[in-house]
């Protein structure tokens, strides 16, 4: 959850602390229960809203059917999954991918030969999938580096749970597969801490794909919004990454970075933290 989330929920949490507070005036009886009934409700609400806005928001204004308007003549849909924009007749549709394609890999975790494979690998596939699409799109990766120390307490707490785990392997007499899996881990671990001690920052990239359809209603343009995105989807499943489609508050994030980034550091890690 960002900095304003968190204030958000603050705020939300101290209307519903306020309404507990005044339910001794409501006596006793149905009255009393109906009040306490509707404060519950909007607690659950408010933490739902919060924590898993991607589905419950998109289905609360589809159901009320509530659009937003992020921008003057742009429009975010009420299923929260594109952004509109009429152009003298014309809709525009823009939808959005996230696919993070360049996770951090530390130079040592792999082989030299291996590493050079994988990057020429990388380009002619992105080379026949752009070859493959009959559709525009555009791609957008946001990187930072993280926190030095806080991504080394990380590993190391990873390398103190595997090790737990090869502990319990050795007890249990588990087969020789398993124990060379733990261990196999646990050498990968050491690697990126030793390599943050020798001077090696950590950076995290993610990547989002945009796509927008053209129609002369806004039906059409939504219709060939969600057929391009299944393009897309089909063509970047060729690497292997989760791909999802933006839906809710990541939309409106995605849309204000076509006009500018975060400013701060710390916001910038935000959208990371979301995204693992």
């Amino acid at each position: 959850m960002d900095s304003l989330g968190i204030i958000y929920l603050a705020f939300s949490s101290l209307v519903v602390i306020i309404g507990f507070s005044f339910l001794p005036n409501f006596g006793t009886g149905i009255t009393a229960d109906i009040a306490l009934f509707l404060l519950i409700a909007a607690g659950i609400a408010i933490i739902a809203l919060n924590w898993a806005d991607y589905v419950v928001f998109p289905a609360f204004t589809s159901l009320l059917n509530i659009t937003f308007q992020p921008a003057r003549d742009y429009t975010i849909t009420k299923k929260q999954d594109a952004v509109l924009k009429n152009v003298m007749g014309l809709y525009y549709a823009t939808g959005f991918i996230s696919a993070n394609l360049f996770p951090y890999v530390f130079k040592l975790e792999v082989a030299e030969q291996e590493r050079e494979g994988r990057v020429l690998q990388a380009a002619d596939t992105w080379e026949r999938i752009v070859m493959s699409l009959n559709i525009p799109f555009k791609f957008h990766v946001l990187s930072t580096g993280l926190d030095v120390q806080n991504f080394r307490d990380e590993l190391e707490g990873r390398r103190g749970y595997q090790e737990f785990q090869l502990a319990r392997a050795f007890e249990a007499k588990a087969n020789e597969t398993t124990i060379t899996e733990i261990q196999r881990k646990i050498n990968i671990i050491q690697t990126r801490i030793d390599m943050i001690s020798q001077g090696e920052k950590p950076i995290a990239t993610i990547m989002y794909l945009e796509t927008t359809a053209v129609a002369v209603s806004e039906k059409a343009a939504l219709d060939m919004l969600s057929a391009q995105i299944s393009q897309l989807n089909v063509a970047f499943g060729s690497f292997d990454v989760q791909l999802n489609r933006i839906v809710g508050r990541e939309l409106y994030t995605l849309f204000k970075f076509n006009f500018s980034l975060p400013a701060t550091y710390e916001r910038m890690t935000t959208f990371f933290q979301e995204e693992g």
